[in-house]
């Protein structure tokens, strides 16, 4: 059990970003007994042109929520640091936790298989490794907003790490699944498209590599500073706003929902989460609790990540995007930095909910395809660059 708890005990940082990559005093490096797990669906960018968008997304949210209640069930209040890619995900896991996570997650890829025929791909790294070829991993604990903590990576570690997994993946047999391995208990995601605030205001999905590893710390606290300087402040540009949150009460949700939870189809299932879904547009506009929880959904929203990138999606208008990427452009020809963009009209949501009052997250990405469509973006790029 050495180390298990290294994330869970490391010190949270409440300096605002920017003064948080100034500090190598707050990254510690991730121990080399922990593990690097990576799920990543197979072709996704094609899955969204075929219109599976929101099937990728809902996906790639199960991933988590599998690993989240494995973890869960050692009642050790044990925190995994994760990231969430749209049609993916990342994790960092102790070696005490590693063979139960990854059972769980390739009898999840085989599920998804039966039910939906993407090909999730599920690996793992050791860390001693990624840092024999000369890849660094640092964390540190950031409160983004008063009910959110996330992890903050310097570092390609995670990166290179993907390209293993996906250059080595090998496809499970269905006749490995085993239905009690299953556990998607507080998957949700009954919320319509959220637009913006502002009625010219779009949805941006943005990601952004530095060029140079060791340039990290200063090449993002510079774009984040940019950024505060031209879209406002990081709550301003927030794209999950209580008020523009309305559930979806349409039939094909619950359906694609319940697909994905249950190894069978359940009418009981089906109807009673559509009714708890039509009862709740009530519970939500007229009950103190309910409106409670939708301005706790707004600071529980997974809209920044760093994880060796800037992984963000913000809202802004479209003078000031023109502005945001023309300076973009700029750092892209001094070398800087690599990125891929995607400029669409709303946000989607999908829900990890255990407690209403006070266990629950939620992971954000744009239509239209989100993040899948800055990550083709950002690789036609990486293809060209002569790096």
């Amino acid at each position: 059990m050495k180390n298990t708890k290294f994330y869970t005990e490391l010190k949270k940082s409440k300096k605002p970003l920017a003064d948080l990559l100034a500090s190598d005093s707050d990254f510690l490096d991730v121990p080399q007994t922990w593990y690097v797990v990576v799920v990543d669906i197979q072709n996704s960018t094609q899955a969204v042109v075929d219109g599976n968008h929101h099937q990728v997304n809902l996906t790639a949210t199960g991933s988590i929520i599998s690993v989240l209640n494995t973890v869960r069930k050692f009642k050790q209040n044990i925190e995994i640091p994760y990231f969430f890619g749209g049609d993916g995900a990342t994790f960092l896991i102790p070696s005490s936790l590693l063979d139960k996570v990854i059972t769980v997650l390739d009898n999840y890829s085989v599920h998804i298989k039966i039910k939906t025929n993407l090909i999730l791909r599920v690996g793992y790294v050791p860390v001693k490794d990624l840092l024999s070829k000369q890849c660094h991993l640092k964390i540190a604990k950031h409160q983004l907003t008063q009910r959110l903590t996330i992890p903050i990576i310097l570092g390609n570690g995670l990166h290179k790490a993907e390209e293993i997994i996906k250059s080595n993946f090998k496809e499970l047999s269905n006749s490995e699944f085993n239905e009690n391995l299953l556990n998607l208990e507080g998957m949700e995601c009954r919320w319509e498209e959220v637009n913006p605030e502002q009625n010219k205001a779009k949805v941006v999905c943005l990601l952004l590599d530095a060029v140079e590893e060791k340039a990290q710390q200063d090449v993002y606290r510079e774009v984040l500073t940019k950024m505060d300087d031209i879209l406002g402040s990081f709550i301003d540009r927030q794209p999950i706003k209580s008020e523009g949150l309305k559930l979806d009460t349409s039939l094909y949700k619950i359906w694609e929902e319940m697909k994905l939870s249950l190894v069978d189809k359940s009418w009981f299932y089906f109807f009673k989460n559509w009714i708890k879904t039509n009862i709740g547009r009530a519970y939500f506009s007229l009950s103190k609790s309910g409106k409670q929880y939708l301005k706790q959904i707004g600071q529980l929203s997974h809209s920044f990540m760093l994880d060796g990138m800037i992984n963000t999606i913000f809202t802004a208008e479209q003078d000031k995007i023109d502005l945001f990427i023309d300076y973009l452009d700029q750092l892209e020809s001094e070398h800087k930095i690599i990125y891929g963009i995607h400029v669409t009209h709303a946000s989607v949501m999908s829900c990890y909910v255990l407690d209403m009052k006070t266990s629950h997250s939620h992971f954000v990405d744009g239509t239209e395809g989100g993040y899948t469509s800055a990550a083709k973006m950002l690789k036609v790029k990486k293809k060209a660059s002569p790096q």
